[in-house]
């Protein structure tokens, strides 16, 4: 797991030598686990629980009309949810943390006075680093467990803002909603799943390098 946190280190910061603009956003993230059991039946009373992400990135205009840029960064981020079953009597809570890599593209859909807004989209691959299933009063560690102990794949796409506070600076603001698929389930055999979906709301900062010829 150290070579990996490693690996994703080398890449931004190899990528930041010849980038143009550095991002960093934090922010609260919501999320809710969806989840069918064997028999395609999904699990009744499970609610969202709100967590914490972070990203740190950079970014790069591609066009000559300064509208579209690409977007490459690392992101730590919390998943949560909780719920009970009256039948069972029990309760039952999932925490969660996730790094990964994150990369998309932002495009500029119109500017208003010094505020200029941005629809994004993302792909982003994550590794659980920590996770825990609580089921009433017992816990249970969820690193190593097949269903959580691999890479997930999420898609996101949402709105941003951008607004200039200094020369080089600008502040940035942003929403997006995303989903994606823990459980891989043997198809042929039953139609058990987990889906992940999530709601990012964040705030950051994004700076030009001394080199970048962009606006903000």
């Amino acid at each position: 797991m150290k070579s990996t946190i490693l690996l994703m280190l080398c890449f931004v910061v190899t990528l930041q030598l010849s980038g143009q603009q550095l991002f960093v956003e934090i922010g609260k993230s919501t999320s809710g686990f969806d989840y069918k059991n064997s028999s395609g039946e999904p699990l009744d009373n499970l609610l969202s629980k709100p967590n914490t992400y972070m990203e740190i990135g950079y970014r790069d205009v591609l066009n000559k009309n300064k509208t579209l840029f690409l977007s490459l960064g690392i992101i730590y981020n919390g998943y949560g949810a909780i719920g009970s079953d009256r039948i069972l009597d029990n309760y039952f809570e999932w925490d969660v943390t996730y790094l990964g890599l994150n990369t998309g593209l932002d495009f500029k859909l119109f500017a208003l006075r010094d505020f200029s807004f941005y629809l994004k989209g993302r792909v982003a691959v994550e590794y659980l680093i920590r996770g825990t299933q609580t089921l009433n009063n017992q816990v249970f560690n969820l690193v190593g467990e097949d269903e959580f102990n691999n890479y997930i794949f999420f898609a996101r796409a949402g709105l941003g803002m951008q607004y200039p506070i200094s020369r080089n600076t600008a502040l940035i603001a942003s929403y997006t909603y995303g989903k994606t698929v823990l459980i891989d389930g043997n198809k042929t055999l039953d139609q058990e799943s987990l889906k992940l979906n999530n709601h990012q709301f964040g705030i950051g900062l994004i700076i030009s390098l001394p080199s970048c010829n962009c606006t903000l």
